[in-house]
């Protein structure tokens, strides 16, 4: 079976996210791409993504972690049509995993991929990325288990175990497991908007954005279930992103000190509640600019960040754009086609 690049019709051609299978998978893992890409579709209902899995060998049996094995349909041929390729997590990489290095056989079968093209790991599947040089003296993360034996492994790498995701251009990683969700999420959002990510996120029924990163799975004692959490204060939060919270706000709430209060936060969801309020308010502006004709103006107001300025500059450390190019950005690409 080949994997020939669909015709072009219109000028139309969804986005090739090619999937490399190796021994060992995990099955979860394997199955995220598929699903979070095989969702997008554009106005006309074209989808906006191709998904296709491939191997380092000839079509055929790929091993997985559980008890059964995959049938990969592609060879490492596909990699060569790719507009953007994952790795999924393997625990069965050999030399990558043990000594950093490709196995002759995966060196080749990555040396096809074409300049240009966005890669992308899940959890452990950084290992691969980072053997093949495409990390060095870069941001990096993994699951936050396998992190210290990561970087001395990789010690040019920055590796940073207290994220769930980093986008670093053409370059992302996620942490472990369900980390590959947000990534792939955020991959989407970062391709075709807040609005499109958002719909496949409700069509999964995950949350379209998790504040926080992987401190709050890190094992810890159990906590008492019958102390007070912060999430009834989010939620309230959330329905008030306009008006100017304070942290005493927060906290009288769930009827918390402010210094309980936030270390009880930063516990449950792995950030400050400055640093979550400000997520929100930057997903909300993201959203009002996608969806709405309201001026940038309004936009700050309604967000809760007081003025464009303000808001300008937070979407600027956040998005790395202006309110303006993000509006044009989406605007134009809501009907646009899916080309890598």
């Amino acid at each position: 079976m080949t994997a020939e690049i669909p015709p072009v019709d219109g000028g139309f051609r969804p986005h090739r996210v090619v999937v490399l299978a190796l021994d060992g998978l995990i099955p979860f893992e394997l199955g995220i791409p598929h699903r979070i890409f095989g969702r997008p579709a554009d106005p006309e209902g074209r989808p906006l993504y191709e998904v296709v899995t491939c191997s380092v060998r000839p079509p055929g049996p790929v091993e997985t972690s559980a008890d059964f094995a995959v049938d990969v349909p592609h060879g490492p041929e596909a990699l060569a049509t790719a507009d953007t390729v994952i790795v999924p997590a393997s625990y069965e990489l050999g030399p990558v995993f043990e000594e950093g290095r490709l196995t002759p056989e995966l060196a080749a079968a990555l040396a096809l991929v074409r300049p240009g093209t966005r890669w992308a790991s899940i959890c452990v599947g950084v290992y691969v990325l980072a053997a093949a040089g495409l990390l060095d003296g870069r941001p990096a993360t993994t699951h936050w288990a396998d992190a210290d034996r990561f970087q001395r492994l990789f010690p040019r790498i920055r590796v940073d175990a207290d994220v769930l995701f980093i986008d670093d251009g053409d370059v992302l990683t996620s942490a472990g497991v369900a980390a590959g969700i947000d990534l792939c999420l955020h991959m989407v959002r970062r391709d075709h908007g807040t609005a499109v990510a958002n719909e496949v996120a409700r069509r999964t029924v995950v949350p379209p954005h998790r504040a926080g990163g992987q401190a709050q799975y890190v094992h810890r004692p159990v906590p008492d279930p019958q102390l007070a959490t912060t999430t009834a204060a989010r939620a309230w939060a959330l329905g008030r992103l306009h008006e100017p919270l304070q942290l005493r706000d927060l906290a009288e709430r769930e009827a918390m000190s402010v210094r309980t209060f936030t270390r009880r936060f930063r516990e449950e969801v792995g950030v400050s509640p400055g640093q979550w309020l400000t997520a929100q308010r930057v997903e909300h502006a993201r959203q009002l600019l996608e969806s709405t004709d309201l001026s940038v103006d309004q936009v700050a107001r309604d967000s809760g960040f007081g003025t464009a300025q303000s808001m300008r500059q937070h979407l600027q450390q956040a998005l790395g754009v202006t309110p303006s190019a993000y509006r044009r950005t989406f605007r134009a690409g809501a009907g646009a086609a899916g080309a890598g």
